[in-house]
């Protein structure tokens, strides 16, 4: 049994469902957070599913973070994966991904992300890096990052993605995730999209569209 790089936590399907093997979703959380935060949200995902929440690598305050922020071009609004940290979470994701389809017997072919803010960032690099990779992904509160903007890799046409935006989001500005609809859309992505109310959070009208969503690719 192969390791799983990454500090995580595993919630297999529910007892009865008999789907074997079964699919997954990968949570990658936000800055600061860890391991733990967005296990309320994956809970209200369809039952069949392996869900497996990853840590990030590095330790930030009472929490985690996936890469530390190049603030070169200005401010928070403004701010970019540091690159190399960022690297080396990719392929770190990827490492547990791969681990984990022969650790716990997941289903490859159905393998979805779930990320919020730095997770959602990094979900989006790692769609478009490896669309054939991924059966669907949500990202909600993040952005394209400029290191992966101009990637067109075969596979991404029709590929369902999820993305979330706050309408009174202060940490990403809702223009940042617009301009990675607009993206997508134009790789010719099956984009379902959405702004919600409130600010750097998941509210109860965005989770219910997520879990539409979800449902609605997983059935």
């Amino acid at each position: 049994m192969n390791e799983i790089p990454l500090e995580h936590v595993h919630v297999a399907p529910d007892d009865g469902v008999e789907d074997d093997p079964a699919p997954a979703v990968f949570v990658l959380h936000g800055r600061g957070a860890d391991e733990e935060d967005l296990l309320p949200v994956a809970a209200e995902l369809p039952d069949d599913h392996h869900v497996i929440s990853l840590r990030a690598p590095d330790r930030l305050q009472d929490g985690y973070t996936w890469y530390e922020l190049d603030l070169s071009a200005g401010g928070l609004e403004s701010s970019q994966p540091d690159a190399d940290d960022f690297r080396r979470s990719l392929d770190l994701i990827v490492g547990s991904v791969e681990a984990a389809v022969d650790a716990h017997g997941l289903d490859a072919d159905r393998i979805g992300l779930l990320g919020f803010s730095q997770g959602a960032i990094t979900s989006l690099s790692l769609l478009l890096e490896d669309p054939d990779r991924y059966a669907w992904v949500v990202a909600l509160h993040g952005y394209l990052a400029e290191s992966h903007a101009d990637l067109d890799p075969d596979g991404i046409g029709g590929k369902p993605v999820f993305v979330g935006a706050g309408a009174g989001d202060r940490v990403i500005p809702q223009s940042r995730t617009e301009a990675a609809i607009d993206h997508l859309e134009a790789l010719d992505a099956d984009v379902t999209s959405g702004s919600f109310p409130g600010g750097h959070g998941i509210g109860p009208q965005e989770l219910d569209a997520v879990v539409e969503f979800v449902a609605s690719r997983t059935a």
